[in-house]
C-alpha cells in the first residue's frame, strides 16, 4: 500500500494542504487503499490564516519507500524569502534523499521553492503560482519554469500552480494510481470537474467536464456508468429531466461536443481499456460498449 506524506510547513496555506489531502481522503471513501500521513519540519506550525496545528511527527520519523509520495504545500512568501527558510538544510537534504530512493516529490504553489533548495528542479520543467514564476526562475536558473499550466509532472518530481491547482495535480496522480474512471468518480464526489493541462491528452472520463451544469453532469455520469444499457436520446432526456431536443442543444452548448459524439468517445475509451485484456473477444467488448456487433466496434476503432 502506498503512502502519501504531507509536510505541514510554517505559515502553510491551508487550501494548498487541504485540497490534495481531500482528494486522497475521498479516494479512501471509495475503498482505495492508501495511507495518508502528516509531518512537520518545525514544531507547532501555524497557517497563514492563524489556525495552528497540534503535535505532529517530524519528517525525520517518516518511513517512506519506493513509489510513495511527499507533498510540500505552499507557504507565506515572506517566509520563503527569509534566511530561516534557507537554513532548513536537514529538511531539504531529506527531500533529496527521498527522491534518490525513488519517493515521488510533489509541490503545491511556492512549495516548489523547497524542491529548488533541495536541488530537485535542476534541469527540469516546473511551475508555481503565477505571482512567483519569475522569482522561482531567478532563484533557480537551472530549471525551466512554465507559465499557464496547472501542473508539471516529471519522473519523480511534480509541481503545481497555486491553491486549487494542487487538487488538479493530486487528481492526476490518483489517475496514474487508480485509473481514469475511478478518478472521475472521486472528482465527482468533490464536485471538482477535472481540468487538464492538455485536452488532447485527456481521456473521455475526464474531458468535457469543465462546466457546472448538474443535469449535463448527470447525463455524462449515466453514460459512463451505464454504457451497455439504455443510451437512447429519449432515455437520456429522462435522466436530464429535459426534452430530447433541449438536451441535445444544452449538452452541445455546455460541453462543446454533441451527445452522440460524447457517447462514441466513451465507447472508444471503454473499448481500448477492455481490449488490453487478450481474453476479451471483439463481440464481448462490443456488447460491453452498448453495440450490437463486433463490426460496429471495429468502425469506431478505425
Amino acid at each position: 500500500m502506498k503512502t502519501i506524506a504531507f509536510i505541514i510547513p510554517p505559515t502553510v496555506e491551508l487550501l494548498d494542504l487541504a485540497g490534495p489531502v481531500q482528494v486522497f481522503t475521498e479516494a479512501r471513501f471509495y475503498q482505495f487503499k492508501i495511507n495518508i500521513e502528516f509531518y512537520v519540519f518545525q514544531s507547532n506550525p501555524v497557517s497563514t490564516c492563524g489556525l495552528g496545528f497540534g503535535t505532529i511527527a517530524s519528517f525525520s520519523d517518516a518511513e517512506l519507500k519506493d513509489g510513495d509520495y511527499v507533498f510540500v504545500p505552499g507557504m507565506d512568501q515572506n517566509y520563503v524569502r527569509s534566511p530561516a527558510f534557507r537554513k532548513e538544510k536537514k529538511f531539504f537534504d531529506w527531500l533529496k534523499d527521498c527522491a534518490d530512493r525513488k519517493v515521488n516529490i510533489c509541490s503545491v504553489c511556492n512549495g516548489a521553492f523547497a524542491l529548488g533548495e533541495a536541488g530537485l528542479l535542476n534541469g527540469l520543467e516546473c511551475t508555481t503560482h503565477w505571482r512567483r514564476v519569475d522569482e522561482l526562475q531567478q532563484r533557480f536558473p537551472q530549471t525551466k519554469v512554465l507559465t499557464n499550466v496547472l501542473y508539471s509532472k516529471n519522473a519523480g518530481v511534480s509541481t503545481s500552480g497555486g491553491v486549487t491547482a494542487g487538487i488538479d495535480l493530486a487528481l492526476s496522480i490518483l489517475k496514474d494510481l487508480a485509473g481514469a474512471p475511478f478518478t472521475q468518480k472521486v472528482a465527482r464526489g468533490l464536485v471538482h470537474y477535472l481540468r487538464n493541462n492538455d485536452r488532447k491528452k485527456e481521456v473521455i472520463y475526464l474531458a468535457f467536464r469543465n462546466h457546472l451544469n448538474i443535469k449535463i453532469h448527470d447525463v455524462q455520469n449515466y453514460l459512463v456508468d451505464n454504457l451497455s444499457g439504455a443510451t437512447s436520446i429519449s432515455n437520456l432526456a429522462l435522466v436530464a429531466e429535459m426534452s430530447p431536443e433541449n438536451l441535445k442543444r444544452v449538452f452541445k452548448e455546455t460541453t462543446g461536443i454533441s451527445v452522440s459524439g460524447y457517447l462514441t468517445q466513451v465507447r472508444l475509451e471503454t473499448a481500448k481499456a477492455l481490449l488490453k485484456n487478450p481474453e476479451n473477444s471483439l463481440a464481448y467488448v462490443a456488447s460491453r460498449c452498448g453495440l450490437k456487433t463486433a463490426s460496429q466496434l471495429q468502425r469506431i476503432l478505425k
